[in-house]
């Protein structure tokens, strides 16, 4: 028999097209042929819209895949789980599919003779490294916040995640929903989201913290207020991804290296703005102020520091740095969705404990550490797994370090 399972699936055939997914109202489907025949075991993936599935095609060659709205999507075959010496006719191994007046389509696929080409490791290893490097320059900007939120205050705040989906929403709402000029919409979001650390402050933690309650009661608020704003979200917007304008631009190739002008622009930014808070904490009166309130509150404070002040301005900080994280990650998902924040939560609490509890510049590694090993673990091991990666780092670290790469021994909790 000329079709054998390939080495390249990672799963087996569902019985029946689409029988290893949650049945939508809407799906793509069809046959992957060779000489008239079905083809077993090709793994067809579809991505888009924040929304990514993938299938293999049963003994006789058929597939479905079901998606969530009817928008247009990537259709991609793994040509690395064809058989030896066939490639998929054309260009369509990788093509754009959208419905037409129902909810299904149907993309038939022919396969032909022929060599694929395929990138060598270290050019892989460099695509990888690259936007392993965006990734954690995106997430550092929100595990700093945090970091210098848990630093002066003691909270380990789960709302974080939602204070990073409040600026894509922000984002959304000004340029798609209302039509603000874009980089005019950004400004103001990135705002609002000091406006809402200032207003989470001021309406509910510094209230608590007058009442003296405790880092675990603390905890247990933020994670209750993470609950209510997500929902909120959802309640408002619903459960529906949408774009922020110029999402998926073409690439640009630099070498073995494809990044679009709003990847250079993350980067960019995100780099400008690391300096920016780097300066604020080492050059600024604010910056030593908050540096040590984290080191000893009492001792800041009978120093004549004005605590809540500094507390404040932590919080606006924070704030801003999550509405600007949740733009670019809008952008590199891409998508903006009512939970996208929470996806982000394990990850950012994975830098501030990998750096060193408490210190930004501790964030900022660890996020950088998470970011490179989210995006090259996929080069050994399924991308489902990719964030389990950053984990069992986190972990093998954490036995050798306990305190974190920049965190010191007397100051763990």
């Amino acid at each position: 028999m000329l079709f054998l399972s390939a080495p390249g699936a990672f799963a087996s055939a569902p019985d029946a097209p689409g029988g290893d997914q949650e049945a939508t109202d809407f799906y793509f489907g069809g046959v992957i042929t060779f000489e008239e025949q079905g083809v077993p075991d090709v793994t067809v993936k579809v991505a888009g819209n924040g929304f990514e599935a993938e299938t293999v095609t049963n003994a006789e060659g058929q597939w479905r895949l079901y998606v969530p709205e009817k928008e247009k999507y990537t259709l991609t075959v793994d040509e690395s789980t064809l058989p030896e010496g066939v490639i998929v006719d054309g260009d369509s191994a990788s093509q754009e599919v959208e419905f037409g007046l129902t909810g299904s389509k149907i993309v038939n696929l022919f396969l032909g003779e022929g060599e694929r080409v395929t990138q060598s490791f270290f050019d892989q290893l460099m695509v990888r490294l690259i936007n392993g490097l965006n990734f954690g320059l995106l997430l550092a900007l929100a595990a700093m916040g945090a970091s210098l939120i848990y630093g002066t205050t003691g909270l380990s705040n789960f709302a974080h995640g939602e204070m990073v989906t409040w600026g894509a929403l922000m984002a959304l709402v000004l340029t798609s929903f209302w039509s603000v000029p874009f980089w005019l919409g950004i400004i103001i979001a990135v705002i609002m989201g000091g406006v809402l650390g200032l207003a989470l402050d001021a309406g509910l933690w510094r209230p608590l913290r007058r009442r003296g309650l405790g880092v675990v009661q603390l905890m247990i608020v933020s994670i209750g207020l993470s609950l209510a704003l997500r929902y909120t979200y959802q309640y408002f917007i619903g459960g529906k991804t949408y774009q922020l304008p110029g999402a998926s631009p073409a690439p640009i190739q630099f070498g073995p290296i494809s990044l679009s002008y709003i990847d250079l622009i993350s980067m960019a930014v995100s780099i400008v703005v690391i300096l920016i808070v780097a300066y604020f904490l080492l050059g600024t009166r604010i910056g030593k102020a908050t540096r040590a309130i984290s080191d000893n509150p009492q001792l800041a404070s009978a120093s004549g520091i004005n605590v809540d002040r500094v507390i404040r301005i932590v919080w606006v900080l924070a704030g801003v740095l999550a509405a600007l994280s949740g733009i670019l990650w809008a952008y590199f998902r891409p998508g903006v969705k009512w939970d996208m924040g929470t996806q982000m939560l394990l990850l950012i609490f994975a830098a501030i404990t990998l750096g060193g509890l408490g210190t930004a510049f501790g964030a900022l590694l660890g996020a950088l550490i998470v970011g490179v090993v989210v995006e090259v673990s996929t080069l050994w091991i399924p991308s489902d797994l990719k964030y389990a990666g950053a984990l069992v780092v986190l972990i093998l670290i954490l036995l050798v370090r306990p305190q974190g790469l920049l965190g010191r021994k007397e100051r763990l909790g």
